[in-house]
């Protein structure tokens, strides 16, 4: 069984294409072996081994996509993203204990400066303008790390292979560490639930300094045998040609990706019937019902829905492929570790179509936050003779063992001691006709407080107010879960991946007590 990063990638056949990328050659699956051989040994000569950790800044792309798995065949990688402002790498290069930094041959951004104020060695990463995708050499700048690794050679299933924090909203991130072991498992998990084989293809469109993108369409595809072509980052103008270009089998995004696909493929009539995709995978959010069906009928494939976290690498559970039911709404089944739901406040499981909050044990779980005893103890707990891990979730499994989440138990609205689910209006909503998107969430109120408001964006050439959709809320809602405040918005922000985030929104849109 494949236990590291490089067991992976073993046992493909060596011309068979790996990484792809808009008008490049394909880097074969023997390219990317010896590309692993080559960065271990340059690695290791400059002191950098096993557990060693190497923060990587580069834009999306087939090196970063090559970067990443060649690295973490050898040493600890923690992408970053390339947007961080200068004080923000400070805090992350010394809060990883970064021993390299790497980055792209022509960089002088923030990065740069942040690791030379560190005194962090600096890699920089080339690539010949006729080489395949991904294909790459490193040079250091300046002194190496150390005059030899004190751990060479590849790394085994229990080094660290991924290193993120987490998004915390208004405390410190936490460091998640994953190990090799934790990194082979999720991407086998994922590749049986989606029934990957050589003979797919995923376009990649999520940023790669994330485990959506990291784990879910690279590393998956590359253990399978499969193939990755490399976007240079999302950009809805631009999917329709480049699946053209690519051929993908399938992609998998986040929903307000799928949101922005579908509102041109009006536009785009000749690519979506050259499509030929076998399915679509949604991770990371909730995907409306709607959404989930509009895919469908545009692509003529399954959606299938599955749900991920870090601490997770990546995936817990997914809908499965037909003829298995998909079950709009549901996040699906167990896809790979055990997933239940327990007590909120007690170590204890629930049994049946209980609710309560998601935990989950396996082998792609995390062996916990690093130097956080607080939050180990707040987060992990022993039953019936194993760890669990308290997703933050709360959901309820139905009668056929499908899961669907009720919402995030920070993301709860609490008005005036009534507890509404922000998930439930964003369905609701989602049901006008004129409403293409929209994330309900919580804003201050000096009596209640918490009241609930919903940001909403229009479809295009659609038109209703902020009366309209409050009513058409109420004949389908309780008094106290209909919006009291509905903006209309052009864009509703977003994370630096493009997740909607509920925490901090009402703040973002200026919805003070006063409102």
């Amino acid at each position: 069984m494949a236990d590291t990063v490089r067991d992976l990638l073993q046992g493909h056949p060596t011309d068979a294409p790996a990484i792809g990328a808009p008008g490049r050659d394909w880097l074969t699956f023997g390219g990317l072996a010896g590309l692993a051989d080559a960065t271990l040994a340059t690695l290791n000569g400059w002191g950098v081994g096993r557990g060693d950790r190497v923060a990587i800044v580069l834009p999306n792309g087939p090196e970063m996509a090559a970067a990443f798995v060649t690295l973490a065949c050898c040493c600890d990688t923690a992408p970053l993203n390339p947007a961080y402002k200068e004080d923000e790498f400070d805090f992350y290069l010394s809060d990883l204990k970064a021993k390299l930094l790497v980055v792209s041959a022509d960089e002088t951004g923030p990065a740069v400066a942040a690791a030379r104020t560190a005194g962090l060695p600096i890699a920089r990463l080339a690539t010949g303008a006729t080489d395949p995708a991904g294909h790459f050499t490193l040079h250091l700048e300046g002194d190496a790390p150390a005059p030899e690794a004190a751990r060479p050679g590849f790394s085994g299933p229990d080094d660290g292979a991924l290193v993120l924090h987490t998004s915390g909203t208004t405390s410190r991130p936490k460091i998640v560490p994953l190990l090799n072991r934790n990194v082979a498992a999720s991407a086998r998990h994922i590749g049986a639930s989606l029934a990957l084989t050589p003979a797919d293809r995923c376009l990649n469109i999520m940023p790669l300094f994330h485990i959506h993108g990291l784990i879910a369409a690279v590393t998956t595809s590359l253990a399978h045998g499969a193939s990755v072509w490399c976007s240079p980052g999302f950009n809805a103008l631009q999917v329709f040609a480049w699946m053209d270009a690519a051929a993908p089998t399938w992609y998998t995004a986040v929903p307000t990706m799928h949101q922005a696909i579908l509102s041109r493929a009006p536009r785009n009539p000749e690519s979506v019937a050259r499509a030929r995709l076998r399915l679509i995978r949604s991770s990371s959010s909730s995907l409306p019902p709607q959404v989930m069906g509009a895919l469908e009928e545009t692509f003529g494939c399954p959606v299938v829905e599955s749900y991920g976290m870090t601490e997770a690498c990546h995936q817990m559970t997914a809908n499965p492929l037909p003829p298995a039911p998909r079950k709009p709404g549901s996040v699906g089944i167990a896809a790979g570790p055990q997933v239940r739901v327990a007590d909120e406040a007690e170590n204890r499981l629930l049994d049946g179509t209980a609710p309560g909050e998601v935990v989950i044990s396996g082998p792609n779980i995390t062996p916990g936050y690093e130097a956080n005893p607080e939050a180990n103890a707040k987060s992990f707990f022993d039953a019936d003779g194993q760890r669990w891990f308290r997703t933050g979730d709360q959901g309820v499994f139905d009668a056929d063992g499908y899961l669907t989440i009720t919402g995030r138990l920070k993301e709860i609205i609490n008005r005036g001691g009534e507890k509404i689910s922000p998930r439930e209006v964003d369905d609701v909503l989602m049901d006008h006709p004129a409403v293409q998107q929209v994330v309900t969430f919580a804003m201050p109120h000096p009596k209640l407080g918490e009241e609930v408001a919903a940001a909403v964006v229009l479809r295009d050439g659609q038109s209703a107010g902020e009366q309209d959709l409050r009513s058409f809320a109420a004949g389908r809602l309780a008094d106290f879960k209909v919006p009291r405040k509905v903006l209309i918005l052009e864009e509703i922000p977003k994370g630096a991946t493009g997740k909607l985030q509920r925490i901090g929104l009402a703040a973002k849109l200026g919805l003070g007590v006063d409102a």
